[in-house]
Parts: C-alpha cells; sequence; structure tokens
C-alpha cells in the first residue's frame, strides 16, 4: 500500500506517527547502518534523534522526496516514537511558500485597491485581476500534485527503506 493514498488520498506532505520497540539510541544505529551500506536505495544523515533520507546524487530530480523522522523516547518507558513526514527538499517547499505568500499578497492589493476605488466612484476594473489571481493560486495547488507525481516511485523506494530498516510496516 502507499504511503500517499493511504486513508486520506493525496496529501502534499503525507505524514506517520509509529511506535518502535527499539529505543533511540538503538534506532540511530541501525539507521546509520543501512544508511552506511552499498546497495542501499537512498542517502541520508542520522542527527540527535532526527534522520533525514532522500534519493542518492544520480537519482535525485527537481521533485525528489525528502524523508524527515523524529526520534523520541515513549513516555512509557518501552521503545521510541518515530514521526515522520515526507516533503519536497526544503528550497523547494520555500519556494511554494514563497509563491503562495506572493499571490496572496497580490489578491489582498487588488481587494484593497478595487474596493477602495468603488467606493469613491472610480474604476474598479482590477477587481477583474482577482479571479486570475484565485485560479493561479489553485494552479500551484496542481503543480505540487504533479512534483508529488512525479516523485511518487522515490517515496516508495525511500518508504520500503525505512520499513525494513525499523523492522516493521507504517500503517
Amino acid at each position: 500500500m502507499s504511503i500517499i493514498s493511504q486513508k486520506t488520498g493525496f496529501q502534499i506532505r503525507p505524514r506517520f506517527e509509529i511506535y518502535s520497540k527499539y529505543e533511540v539510541e538503538e534506532l540511530k544505529t541501525i539507521m546509520k547502518t543501512a544508511l552506511a551500506s552499498e546497495d542501499a536505495p537512498c542517502t541520508g544523515k542520522v542527527r540527535f534523534g532526527y534522520v533525514s533520507m532522500y534519493p542518492n546524487d544520480e537519482d535525485k530530480h527537481y521533485w525528489s522526496p525528502h524523508l524527515s523522522v523524529t526520534i523520541e523516547k515513549d513516555e512509557s518507558g518501552n521503545g521510541s516514537i518515530l514521526r515522520g513526514l515526507y516533503g519536497p527538499f526544503p528550497a523547494v517547499w520555500t519556494m511554494f511558500v514563497f509563491v503562495y505568500a506572493i499571490i496572496a499578497l497580490a489578491i489582498v492589493i487588488a481587494l484593497v485597491i478595487g474596493f477602495a476605488n468603488m467606493s469613491i466612484d472610480e474604476s474598479s476594473a482590477i477587481l477583474w485581476a482577482v479571479p486570475f489571481l484565485v485560479l493561479l493560486f489553485a494552479s500551484m495547488y496542481y503543480v505540487s500534485y504533479f512534483g508529488q507525481k512525479k516523485g511518487h516511485d522515490q517515496i516508495e523506494d525511500i518508504h520500503h527503506f525505512f520499513e525494513n530498516c525499523i523492522g516493521q510496516k507504517i500503517e
């Protein structure tokens, strides 16, 4: 089953939370060993209860996914809690947020100018830009969907590798 299509359908940044029988230090050692192996389908870093996994350099492209996992000690004292988040590389995610913010700002400016002009009986033609800006805003969502589809196989590879590392399926 795909991590992307589980329960909630399409998600821009799929997440999971699981409990592991391993302690934090054991998991860190397991992850470091698995990532260092020559047949690993991805590369990554393990630091201070945080694991970052991404495709090997020769397989990377603009839409390649990035898995971030935090590992915390379970409060019951048995094992640990792993919280994972799949998403684009931070630079891609930042670019999308920046574009969303610019479009939203343009919508607000167009609305303010348009309604201000309307209130003083001036031309409010700038309001015609709002539907186009909203359409542009929505199209960014579809661009992210396209990007996730493009990186889907890599997400699956990283996901299965991660499941094999920790020795349990993520549902």
